[in-house]
């Protein structure tokens, strides 16, 4: 996947090149090299955040018989024309539909049916009178909204005209057999899988979330809830990559902090492969003594170290490791906002991608900083900000330092300082990557 391009930059096994690659060139060549998921078909609730991979019709009307939408009377509208409060109209009740009933009573002249909300409408009926406009069969005048328990051979009176057709939920209202009720490209969420379901189907076919596993090495670090001790430190980065993943609509799976053993990385790399469809590494892609990741991933072949003309994240690992086509790997820097930027410019647009989604990239707008920026030559800088888009402009946030977690976390934005330029004065446009969904 990787061999067109030439090995770059200082890697275990790669000799060494000049090259840069911009940040437009990595992001092309990671792209080229992934394709969205085949369709698979999931059941309903396993299917959640999924797309759909196809039209989805109804099989059946929907509803698909008249109901009743009030509990009530089901009657013939002509026995009711002159009814009011003074002199009701006064009907025999032939029988009680619950909900889900199937032996139903005809309802003739001067008959009506007491009738649950949800069931069938019977036969000769034409309308619903709702038991608030009757006595519900007790004869002491106007009933409460709620109906007693049935009592054999009773009679109801009607204290108002009711309209043919009211409180009828017709068959086909909602959905008409034939429909095309969810068109291919959905994402279902709960009212889609609920329609699913009422219509029916039990399964869908949908292109699948990809399964991302997020893993974080270096032996200073240290899990949450230990304490840290001299010279190491609390591990961020799978927490933040991995919430970030599934914020990309990925099924993902962080792997607490790998120690810097090559033997010990390279069984966590061969208990993961089974289950990903993409691995994301943070930490060991620069050229530190005891950065194992470029050794142990020279081990598989097909991955590539590059420098990317960028700040944060100039140190940059892509290919594929495992048997057959391999996995998709993509190696980023260790510090946390390094990892994080790194995460939202390439390993986002992969995950979208995979999920056949249309809207790969984040959206970009362009606002006047309100602050002078400074970047160095020939990079693209990403600076950490906050959009206001009432005014049209963004305020930097915190520095430049890649190690400033809290900054990051005030940041809804990146600002983007173009690699020909080296300072910009406050009120100057600039591209603003918005962060926030």
């Amino acid at each position: 996947m990787t061999g067109k391009h030439d090995p770059c930059c200082e890697g275990a096994g790669s000799p060494a090149s000049p090259r840069l690659w911009t940040v437009d060139e990595h992001l092309a060549d990671v792209l080229a090299a992934v394709a969205p998921l085949p369709p698979i078909e999931l059941r309903l609730l396993d299917a959640q955040g999924c797309r759909l991979a196809e039209d989805v019709r109804a099989g059946d009307d929907l509803p698909p018989f008249d109901n009743s939408s009030m509990d009530g009377y089901a009657l013939r509208t002509a026995d009711t024309v002159r009814a009011t409060e003074r002199y009701p109209s006064v009907l025999a009740v032939v029988g009680d539909i619950a909900a889900g009933a199937a032996d139903l009573p005809r309802v003739g002249p001067g008959q009506a049916a007491r009738i649950m909300t949800g069931a069938p409408l019977p036969p000769g009926a034409e309308a619903v009178a709702p038991v608030e406009w009757t006595d519900g069969g007790t004869g002491t005048g106007q009933a409460a909204d709620a109906m007693g328990a049935p009592v054999a051979d009773e009679e109801v009176r009607v204290l108002r005209p009711v309209a043919e057709g009211a409180h009828i939920r017709r068959r086909g209202s909602d959905v008409t057999a034939g429909d095309t009720v969810l068109e291919a490209g959905t994402v279902l969420g709960p009212t889609q899988l609920g329609l699913l379901a009422a219509i029916g189907r039990g399964t869908v076919r949908v292109s699948p979330r990809p399964r991302v596993v997020v893993l974080s090495t270096g032996s200073e670090l240290v899990q949450p809830g230990e304490p840290a001790g001299p010279g190491r430190i609390h591990d961020s980065n799978s927490f933040t990559l991995t919430a970030a993943a599934i914020a990309a609509g990925a099924v993902a799976f962080r792997v607490g902090g790998v120690p810097d053993e090559a033997g010990t990385l390279r069984a966590v790399l061969e208990d993961q492969l089974g289950r990903a469809d993409l691995i994301v590494t943070s930490g060991g892609v620069s050229v530190g003594a005891y950065d194992v990741v470029k050794e142990v991933f020279a081990d598989y072949g097909g991955v590539d170290f590059r420098r990317l003309r960028m700040q944060p994240g100039k140190p940059q690992g892509f290919g594929r490791i495992g048997a057959g086509p391999g996995v998709p790997l993509l190696a980023l820097p260790g510090n946390p906002v390094s990892a994080y930027i790194s995460f939202e410019l390439f390993v986002r647009p992969v995950i979208r991608t995979m999920l056949g989604a249309p809207d790969v990239h984040r959206p970009v707008v362009r606002a006047a900083t309100t602050a002078a920026l400074r970047s160095p030559a020939g990079r693209r800088q990403f600076l950490r900000g906050r959009y206001d888009p009432a005014a049209g402009t963004v305020s930097p946030v915190g520095g430049e330092g890649s190690h400033l977690v809290g900054a990051l976390a005030r940041a809804d934005c990146l600002i983007t300082v173009p690699e020909d330029s080296t300072a910009l004065a406050a009120g100057s446009a600039v591209d603003v990557v918005l962060l926030t969904d």
